[in-house]
């Protein structure tokens, strides 16, 4: 086997860990693949043209695959494939501003004892302080603790 055949190999192993990192991360076939490729390129290194000349594929493999990841990580591709979105919502907070004690609403889903309401042209999710409370009742707000808010049957 020649040697350009197996930089060839090697060289293909480093293309499928491009892969791996970039377009379909995680522990999938082209990381297998990449890594079977690569220590094959050494085997057949050492196997066919002696241990002198697998030490040096080794070495060279070695000192390209930092080289290759430095050179991949320094040019900061990984920055184009990544997500940039933010998430500067929060989950499970009342908005004071938009509900409070004392507003009427009506009751959406059946409350047993939590369901939705539409208190202000608002859908939010309650908690009756009185038991069960069917659809489409009126409802009162009566308190606000944290993230949740107690409704009662307006009377």
């Amino acid at each position: 086997m020649s040697i350009l055949t197996i930089i060839l190999l090697i060289l293909l192993g480093f293309l499928l860990f491009l892969v791996e990192f970039f377009i379909i991360p995680g522990i999938s076939i082209a990381g297998i693949a990449a890594f079977l490729l690569v220590a094959a390129g050494v085997f057949l290194g050492y196997f066919y043209h002696g241990v002198t000349t697998g030490n040096y594929i080794l070495l060279g493999t070695g000192i390209g695959m930092i080289i290759f990841f430095v050179v991949v990580l320094k040019l900061k591709t990984w920055q184009h494939v990544g997500l940039k979105s933010e998430i500067d919502s929060r989950v499970g907070t009342v908005d004071k501003e938009l509900i409070h004690v004392g507003d009427i609403g009506k009751t959406v889903s059946r409350l047993a004892p939590m369901g939705k309401a539409l208190i202000n042209d608002i859908l939010w999710e309650v908690s009756s302080e009185g038991g069960y409370v069917n659809t489409d009742i009126e409802i009162k707000v009566i308190r606000i603790e944290g993230n949740k808010i107690f409704v009662e049957t307006k009377n």
